[in-house]
This record gives structure tokens, C-alpha cells and sequence, in this order.
């Protein structure tokens, strides 16, 4: 009998909530390192989209095609519907009252 009690006082007890605790520990072992990889990888891929950007002709990363824009006293409506002739049809509306397209 005195066997047995030497035995359990030797013998490691695992519970329930041991095993929760390793869980834990695991899952926030394994999203730390994945919080790490993704700070190092996102400027190392970033700096690769720029270099592939600059050998693709693009000035600095950016799309340099033109762009026009209308000053904010040209106001105008556009209108498309389905009972033109053509569904590429647009009738342009200004302020004014006037129609241009096919209206």
C-alpha cells in the first residue's frame, strides 16, 4: 500500500484544464509567428511588386495614362435606357435644359 502512495506522489496528474492550457499556449505560439512572418514578408513583397512595377515600364509604380476631369459648373445628366435603339445610346442633359446624343 505504501507502494501505491509513493507512486502517486512521483507520478505526474494531467488534467482537463492542463490540456486547455497547452492548447492555448500552442495557438499563441503559432499566431505570434504568424503575425512575425507577415511584418518581415509584406515589405519584402512589396519592394518585389515595385521592381517588377518599374521593369514593366511603369514611372514609380504608378499608371501614368491621362485623366481629364469637368469643373464642377458643368453639371449634366446622363441617361441611358432600355427603349433606345442601341444600349450603347447616352442622351446628355445639362443644366440649362439642352439635349445632346441620342435623346
Amino acid at each position: 500500500m505504501s507502494l501505491e502512495r509513493d507512486w502517486d506522489s512521483v507520478r505526474p496528474t494531467f488534467s482537463a484544464t492542463d490540456a486547455g492550457m497547452s492548447i492555448l499556449r500552442i495557438t499563441l505560439l503559432f499566431g505570434s509567428a504568424a503575425v512575425a512572418l507577415a511584418l518581415i514578408a509584406t515589405p519584402f513583397l512589396d519592394s518585389q511588386a515595385r521592381s517588377q512595377g518599374a521593369r514593366d515600364g511603369l514611372a514609380g509604380g504608378l499608371d501614368m495614362s491621362n485623366t481629364g476631369s469637368i469643373g464642377h459648373r458643368n453639371t449634366y445628366t446622363l441617361r441611358r435606357s432600355v427603349l433606345q435603339p442601341l444600349p450603347s445610346s447616352i442622351c446628355v442633359i445639362r443644366t440649362d435644359g439642352s439635349r445632346h446624343g441620342d435623346c
